[in-house]
């Protein structure tokens, strides 16, 4: 008798323990998205190269996605995922843009942040390769998807709205085209083959240490439009 409860206890014990190892292994995250990261501005690493670092952009894109930094546009580098983040990129050579191209119609997912004015400070020379370009070198991309970039209207900060928040910006530009443009003319989305981009006006409101005024939804309208992008 005292054997056969013995043998019951220990039956239940170990139902207990497969039902919490279950359980557990139910609660466990997700595996984060990949993100592809191609950028000229020192979100990843300082402009002197040291291990140290990381902005908070950064912080931010690493809470919700398996960040890859990439240095082009080459097939083999955007063969690693299927949602790219490009930040005020240098020009990309003529072959690496049609590999973009060719990726995005594919059904890759592009979020491009061009500033034709950019205020982001470096302490790089002007002759510095590496330093960010003070405007996005468009070498026929936009004109491709049917996007115009303007110049902006005046200097400063300004607010606008992207991803469902008011954002703090810096002297933003404007997009003209056929593509779908919002009212302030800061964000376009394109349907690009089976692929989509969005492009935004301007890459400033990702420096919120610096920017001068209140930027506390930057970052999370940033978040809130690549998750819209990985959607559709």
């Amino acid at each position: 008798m005292i054997l056969a409860r013995v043998r019951a206890a220990l039956l239940i014990a170990l139902a207990l323990a497969t039902a919490c190892t279950r359980d557990h292994k139910q609660l466990e995250p997700a595996e984060k998205p990949t993100l592809l990261l191609l950028t000229s501005l020192p979100l990843v690493f300082g402009e002197g190269f040291s291990l140290e670092g990381g902005s908070p952009a950064l912080a931010a894109l690493r809470q919700r996605y398996d960040v890859v930094p990439i240095s082009v546009t080459s097939r083999p580098e955007l063969q690693k995922g299927q949602l790219l983040l490009m930040a005020q990129p240098l020009a990309q050579t003529p072959e690496n843009l049609v590999a973009l191209d060719d990726w995005v119609r594919g059904g890759g997912r592009l979020m491009l942040l061009a500033d034709p004015l950019l205020e982001w400070p470096s302490e790089r020379p002007l002759t510095d390769p590496l330093r960010p370009p003070p405007m996005f070198m468009d070498t026929g991309l936009l004109q491709h998807w049917g996007l115009r970039l303007d110049a902006p209207n005046q200097r400063g900060p300004q607010t606008r709205e992207l991803g469902g928040h008011t954002v703090l910006t810096a002297s933003p530009g404007a997009l003209v085209g056929s593509c779908q443009i919002g009212t302030d003319r800061l964000m376009a989305q394109c349907e690009v083959g089976k692929g989509r981009a969005t492009i935004v006006a301007d890459a400033d409101f990702l420096d919120v240490e610096r920017i001068d005024g209140p930027a506390e939804h930057n970052l999370e309208a940033l978040l809130a439009e690549l998750a819209k992008l990985a959607r559709r």
